[in-house]
């Protein structure tokens, strides 16, 4: 993908050398109130969901972990509570502001040891190669320009035996299920978001990216394209979201 050709943002088609200062203006906007919205349009079940994703990564103590767009740190501070001891955590996020908040929140929690913060682009990671022993992601792929070459990064840093998981925005699976939540989706979401956050276009622009994202299967493809072997994926909640695991060997 050149910088002459267009991309996705939301459903609009913008130059690819644009979508990531867009996507760092949608955040900005939404980063104070960001964890706060999550559960208001989940209803906490984005808290299940991330659960599973840390049950399934399984991390252990002694093991340095890269969670990317991570900023709010509620991944990596789950990840390093169940690693334990000498667990490291990297949080890398695009947006300076969400990871003020992340980095705020671990103040507020006294978490100080083993947690790096990092403002950097999942395309191109500011890390060695072969340099750590797994990789997390939370609803950030789908935000990144390039995903392939973002795939790819990843597959470098990890090491030999390392694991990337990720969980993101799928297409539900139930015909019922799918007409509600996309009334949901495009009705009620940016009205919240107008009514907490005082901002309805950033989370339509959010409600548009989930839409265009591939359907697990598709996206299983791209992680395999990337030179990740053993890939599975795990639909939850009828398929509106979806964890994804790959292996470097």
């Amino acid at each position: 993908m050149s910088d002459t050709e267009a991309t996705d943002f939301g459903f609009q088609q913008v130059p690819v050398q644009e979508k990531a200062g867009r996507v760092r203006q949608v955040f900005d906007r939404v980063a104070s109130r960001y964890d706060l919205m999550n559960d208001l349009m989940s209803g906490g079940v984005h808290r299940l969901w991330k659960a599973r994703l840390v049950d399934w990564l399984n991390p252990r103590a002694g093991q340095t972990i890269l969670d990317l767009a991570g900023g709010t740190g509620d991944v990596a501070f789950a990840i390093q509570a169940r690693g334990g001891p000498g667990t490291e955590m990297i949080v890398l996020d695009i947006n300076a502001e969400m990871i003020a908040v992340g980095r705020d929140r671990a103040l507020n929690r006294g978490l100080f040891d083993g947690l790096t913060w990092v403002v950097g682009d999942a395309e191109t990671l500011p890390l060695p190669d072969k340099s750590v022993d797994a990789v997390t992601i939370a609803f950030g792929i789908r935000n990144v320009t390039r995903r392939a070459k973002a795939l790819a990064d990843i597959h470098r840093v990890l090491k030999r035996g390392g694991r990337f998981l990720c969980l993101e925005f799928s297409q539900v699976e139930v015909p019922v299920l799918e007409r509600l939540y996309t009334r949901y989706s495009f009705e009620v979401i940016p009205r919240i978001g107008q009514l907490v956050a005082g901002d309805a276009e950033s989370y339509r622009y959010l409600v548009e990216s989930i839409a265009k994202f591939p359907a697990a299967p598709a996206f299983a493809a791209e992680i395999e394209a990337a030179g990740f072997a053993q890939v599975r994926h795990r639909a939850l909640s009828g398929g509106i979201a979806a964890l994804h695991s790959g292996w470097r060997l």
